[in-house]
C-alpha cells in the first residue's frame, strides 16, 4: 500500500513539474512575441519613445534645396539676358572695375552690423523692460521704437544726414533704429508669455532670479525672439537700400543710378540682386529658427 502511494505521489510529481515546464514554455513564447511587438503591448510607447530622433529630422531637403535652386535659377536668368542686352557707355561705366561686387560687399556689410547693433540693444532692452522694477517703463519705450519705425525711412535718414553728415554712420543708425520694434516687441512678448506657475517651479527648487532668466524664461521664449531677429534681417536689406542717399552705398547705388539715367540694365541688375539677397538671408533665418529653436518645445506628430 505504501509503495502504490509512494508511487502515485512520484507520478504527480512528474506531471506537476511537466505542466510547470509547459507553463515557461508558453511564457517564454509569450515574453518572445512581447518583443517582437513592442508597440502593441505598451500602448504605443515604442512609438512614443522614437519619435525624438524623428524629431530631431527638423530640417528636410525641400526646406534646404528649394529656395537655393530658385534662386540660382533666377540669377542664371538674369545673367543670360545681361549677357546680350545692350550696354551704352554710361550703363558700362555703372558697372565696371567690381562696382557691382563693391556695391553687394557694401549692403551685406550694412545688414550685418546693423543687425548685430539692433541684437544687443533690443533683446537686453526686451530683458529690462520684463523685470518689476522696469515694467512702467515698458509703454514708453515702445512708443519710442514705433515712433522709428512709424516714421518713413527716407526721412529718417535725410534727418540724420541734417544731424550726423553724410557718411555710413548715419546710414546705419536710421537702420537700426528703423529694424528694433520687432525684435524688441517680439522679446517682450516671449517673455511674458511664459507660464507662472513654471517660472514658480523653477524658484521653489531654488534657483536664483538670474538661472530662472537663463534657463527657463529665455528659453521658452526663444521662438518669438528668433521671429523678431528673421523680421528685422529682411527689414535691415530692404532698409539698406536707401543708405545710398546718406551716402552709405549698398546696391541702391545701382538702382539710383538705373534711374535717374534711365538705364535698364543696370536698374534690373540692382533690384535682382537686392530681392535674390533678401530672400536668401530670410532662407539662412529660417534655417537658424528651426536649429536654435530648443527641442523640448518641438511639437513631435
Amino acid at each position: 500500500m505504501s509503495t502504490s502511494s509512494s508511487g502515485s505521489s512520484r507520478g504527480s510529481a512528474d506531471d506537476y513539474r511537466d505542466s510547470s515546464d509547459d507553463h515557461l514554455d508558453s511564457s517564454d513564447d509569450h515574453l518572445d512575441s512581447s518583443d517582437d511587438h513592442p508597440n502593441e503591448d505598451d500602448g504605443g510607447l515604442g512609438s512614443r519613445t522614437a519619435s525624438p530622433a524623428a524629431a530631431r529630422r527638423r530640417i528636410g531637403w525641400r526646406k534646404l534645396t528649394f529656395l537655393p535652386v530658385l534662386l540660382i535659377a533666377v540669377l542664371l536668368a538674369t545673367w543670360l539676358w545681361f549677357r546680350q542686352a545692350e550696354l551704352d557707355a554710361l550703363s558700362e561705366n555703372a558697372l565696371a572695375d567690381g562696382q557691382v561686387t563693391k556695391a553687394l560687399w557694401q549692403h551685406v556689410q550694412l545688414t550685418v552690423i546693423s543687425t548685430f547693433f539692433v541684437l544687443i540693444i533690443a533683446i537686453p532692452l526686451g530683458i529690462l523692460l520684463t523685470r518689476r522694477m522696469f515694467r512702467k517703463a515698458t509703454p514708453v519705450a515702445m512708443a519710442f521704437a514705433n515712433m522709428g519705425q512709424a516714421t518713413p525711412a527716407i526721412g529718417l535718414l535725410a534727418l540724420l544726414v541734417i544731424w550726423l553728415g553724410i557718411g555710413r554712420r548715419a546710414a546705419l543708425i536710421g537702420i537700426i533704429i528703423y529694424a528694433v520694434l520687432p525684435v524688441l516687441s517680439n522679446t517682450i512678448a516671449g517673455l511674458k508669455a511664459n507660464d507662472p506657475t513654471l517660472l514658480e517651479a523653477a524658484r521653489g527648487i531654488g534657483m536664483s532670479p538670474l538661472g530662472v532668466l537663463t534657463r527657463v524664461e529665455l528659453p521658452l521664449a526663444v521662438p518669438l525672439i528668433l521671429a523678431g531677429v528673421r523680421t528685422a534681417l529682411v527689414l535691415n536689406v530692404g532698409t539698406a537700400t536707401l543708405a545710398v542717399f546718406g551716402g552709405g552705398g549698398g546696391l541702391g547705388v545701382l538702382i539710383t543710378t538705373g534711374i535717374t539715367s534711365q538705364r535698364m540694365p543696370v536698374l534690373v541688375l540692382g533690384s535682382v540682386l537686392t530681392v535674390a539677397l533678401a530672400l536668401l538671408v530670410d532662407w539662412l533665418a529660417s534655417l537658424a529658427e528651426l536649429l536654435l529653436r530648443p527641442r523640448g518645445l518641438e511639437v513631435r506628430t
